[in-house]
């Protein structure tokens, strides 16, 4: 009886060490616009996300998965603490105007994707709608896109060293501590990359930590291209 009591006692404090974890974890400043540390931009290889669609879900393909050639567009621009993120800050969220959405779709083809993105970044990052997609903008010309993938005509076999190293030497001053790359079980899904508030390269280790571990993977080519 003794045994089963202190076992039972045993399992309630492990519980409360674990909640207590969680919420130690958790930033103090969760979720309120504004406060934040950086930025993560995520650059999305559009061929990975059409091949896939085309696989698993081809009404989701949309407008990128059309004649256009798209390479790397825009998925997001999210703000970040050192450790975590804000999400959904302002519910509900600002409303987005078509216009905006519309303006959008050059480097974010997909006006699903921009909703969802101001409603759960955006209202994080304590600027207006229009203040918002703006930097998003100013974000993506801050960083080069490496030559070799800019319209690619054929798949590519790559690593993620390979494609962090590319990045490295077309941005300088990025470094492998502010980069992380993406992938599913074949293919290389997108690249993230680290920036301040001035949208400046930083490093981020939890970010970087998450690359990618594959020995191989594809990158599909462009839409229309050979292949």
């Amino acid at each position: 009886m003794v045994k089963s009591v202190i076992f039972a006692a045993t399992c309630v404090i492990m519980v409360f060490a674990s909640s207590l974890d969680t919420v130690v974890a958790q930033d103090p400043r969760q979720n309120k616009a504004g406060q934040f540390d950086f930025y993560v931009l995520s650059l999305s290889w559009s061929p990975s996300y059409c091949a896939a669609a085309h696989e698993h879900h081809p009404r989701d393909e949309g407008i990128q998965c059309g004649a256009r050639p798209f390479a790397f567009v825009v998925h997001g621009l999210w703000p970040q603490y050192e450790r975590g993120f804000p999400e959904n800050c302002q519910v509900p969220s600002p409303r987005l105007y078509h216009g905006i959405v519309d303006s959008m779709l050059d480097v974010m083809p997909a006006p699903r994707l921009i909703y969802n993105e101001w409603d759960r970044h955006g209202t994080c990052s304590g600027l207006s709608p229009r203040a918002y997609f703006d930097l998003i903008r100013k974000a993506r010309a801050a960083v080069k896109i490496p030559d070799q993938y800019v319209n690619l005509q054929a798949p590519l076999q790559v690593t993620p060293k390979a494609v962090e190293a590319a990045f490295e030497k077309a941005n300088p001053g990025l470094s492998s501590g502010a980069i992380a790359i993406g992938c599913d079980h074949k293919r290389l899904t997108e690249v993230r990359v680290c920036l301040s508030k001035e949208l400046q390269f930083r490093d981020c280790a939890e970010i970087a930590r998450r690359s990618c571990r594959r020995d191989q993977l594809v990158m599909p080519p462009v839409r229309g291209a050979a292949n």
